[in-house]
């Protein structure tokens, strides 16, 4: 079975790394890209030899499944629509900004059984894998540090100009990995508390089912020298530091290939699902949206699987 893609998106993250990823891949084929710049959209298919559509509703008709690089409040509604037509779903994180919108979207997915895949970059790094399987194997984890230190809102680079990132901050954007990598290491966040710093840095403190607890701190707005990446665990068994080293883009482009796989694994295996899934997807913004609470409110705040 070859998949037939659609990509939702023109920018840069839609060129450099979904684009890419679809036409190498061995078992899907690029059909075509929507975007809400039609002149974007036909500048992007021409340079990888495919179809621009003007009509989301006439790509979605001429796909089985949708890769999305677009804003977390756009990709929500159109991948809706996407999951209502029976279209699968591999999407960005984080899935939406607000918890109301994130559940529609698992709702959706859910009703139409349809498979869905949120491209958490770092955990379709084998390097990623191996270390979660360590941290499995050893266990007896009482706590985890995460912190991600990026410029990239400062740096005049490809995401300085990004209209949701400014708005949203360091908490929705790079929160996401540090998430992605705490919660499988530790379990279920139960409650989170929350403080700011300068400029868009935010600082996490959560407690963990059965006790364990964690920290992170995240920004897009460091300088460049002070950029970089740490998170680890300890314990019983000792600290066991994750691969947090910069990713090149043929990394990258390697780890959306490996989610495409995921994706259509589901496809080929209804009913498996992926821990990488739609709904991990939602339980990410449930905690995100607490925290950004909490931020504001200066209180700590329980975290609640239906809030």
């Amino acid at each position: 079975m070859r998949l037939r893609v659609g990509l939702i998106g023109t920018g840069y993250w839609a060129k450099a790394v979904h684009a890419a990823s679809v036409q190498h891949h061995p078992d899907a084929d690029l059909v075509g890209v929507w975007g809400r710049d039609a002149s974007k959209a036909a500048d992007l298919a021409a340079e990888f030899g495919t179809q621009s559509y003007a009509d989301v509703e006439a790509l979605l008709g001429d796909v089985d499944a949708l890769t999305f690089a677009v804003p977390p409040e756009v990709q929500c509604d159109l991948a809706i629509r996407a999951a209502e037509a029976g279209r699968h779903l591999l999407l960005e994180k984080p899935i939406a900004t607000d918890v109301a919108s994130a559940e529609r979207l698992e709702d959706a997915a859910a009703r139409a059984q349809v498979a869905s895949i949120v491209f958490f970059t770092r955990r379709f790094v084998p390097e990623t894998s191996a270390w979660l399987q360590r941290v499995e194997d050893l266990a007896g984890w009482d706590c985890g540090r995460a912190e991600f230190a990026s410029s990239a809102l400062v740096d005049g680079g490809v995401f300085s100009a990004s209209p949701w990132r400014y708005d949203k901050g360091a908490l929705w954007d790079v929160g996401p990995h540090a998430l992605s990598l705490l919660l499988p290491a530790l379990g279920d966040v139960t409650s989170v508390v929350a403080g700011g710093g300068r400029g868009d840095q935010v600082h996490l403190i959560m407690r963990h089912v059965d006790g364990a607890s964690s920290t992170a701190s995240l920004s897009m707005t460091v300088p460049p020298a002070a950029s970089g990446n740490t998170l680890y665990v300890y314990g019983q068994s000792g600290r066991l530091p994750a691969p947090t080293s910069g990713l090149e883009r043929a990394r990258i482009i390697e780890a959306h290939g490996a989610a495409l796989d995921a994706l259509i694994n589901q496809i080929e295996k209804p009913g498996t699902g992926h821990a990488c899934d739609v709904r991990f997807g939602l339980r990410v913004v449930q905690i995100l949206a607490a925290a950004e609470r909490s931020l504001s409110s200066g209180g700590m705040l329980e975290v609640l699987t239906g809030e």
